[in-house]
């Protein structure tokens, strides 16, 4: 998460964006608030960084001498410039989701059709019931609860409709291919799910292998028939 706070940082360079702080107010304006961080420069709150909703008067959210906490918005070391925020940001930004992407998201609703799983955007993304796991799931509440951690893949991100497919199944048929891919892996450490899909890759190459063993076979028959034909005596 991005309030997850480390050492305080003491220069200007040490920041990045979406970084925690604690802060003091050491000035307010009408158009904001100047907050000092610790890093020799006072950060500015603009009035529509202060809270989440329209904010017509700074001094009705901080004061001077408040201790606030503010997330680093835009830093210049070269120019001098430290943008910060009271609101706390998005874990992920809309552009900063790409399909095959990974994420450990938490599941916040179940419906009949799948369920919803925050990965920190600005809205849930949905796994359809078909994307749950990689056997078939009739009811959604005996694979999935609420608030239960679980690892998703992006299928898709729509963000003019503000809309993200995620997936279970995939990071699980992803894992089970890499396992049963590791040839040092005994079948003794493989879950049910590994070894039935282990065997049905072995399976699925033996009857290859077959069919085309059966193809060589029939066309070396045929030439032996072809060539004892023509050697007949006539």
């Amino acid at each position: 998460m991005t309030d997850t706070q480390t050492a305080a940082p003491s220069r200007l360079e040490d920041l990045k964006p979406k970084m925690a702080l604690t802060g003091t107010v050491k000035k307010i304006e009408l158009f904001g608030a100047f907050v000092d961080v610790g890093v020799g420069r006072d950060g500015l709150v603009h009035i529509s960084a202060l809270k989440p909703e329209r904010v017509n008067n700074v001094a009705d959210v901080v004061k001077e001498g408040d201790t606030v906490t503010v997330w680093v918005k835009k830093v210049d070391a070269e120019q001098g410039r430290l943008d910060l925020t009271m609101v706390q940001p998005l874990g992920v930004e809309w552009g900063e989701l790409k399909r095959g992407q990974r994420f450990t998201g938490k599941v916040v609703k179940l419906e009949k059709f799948g369920a919803f799983v925050d990965i920190g955007a600005e809205r849930p993304g949905l796994v359809h019931i078909s994307e749950v796991a990689a056997y078939r799931v009739e009811d959604i509440k005996e694979a999935l609860k609420d608030n239960q951690e679980v690892q998703v893949q992006i299928l898709g991100v729509d963000p003019r409709k503000k809309q993200i497919k995620l997936s279970i199944k995939a990071v699980e048929l992803a894992e089970m291919s890499e396992a049963v891919e590791e040839d040092e892996a005994p079948e003794a450490n493989l879950t049910a799910m590994q070894l039935a899909f282990r065997k049905a890759q072995d399976a699925a190459r033996a009857a290859a292998r077959n069919k085309g063993r059966d193809r060589r076979d029939r066309v070396v028959q045929e030439d032996l028939l072809s060539r004892t034909l023509a050697n007949r005596p006539k």
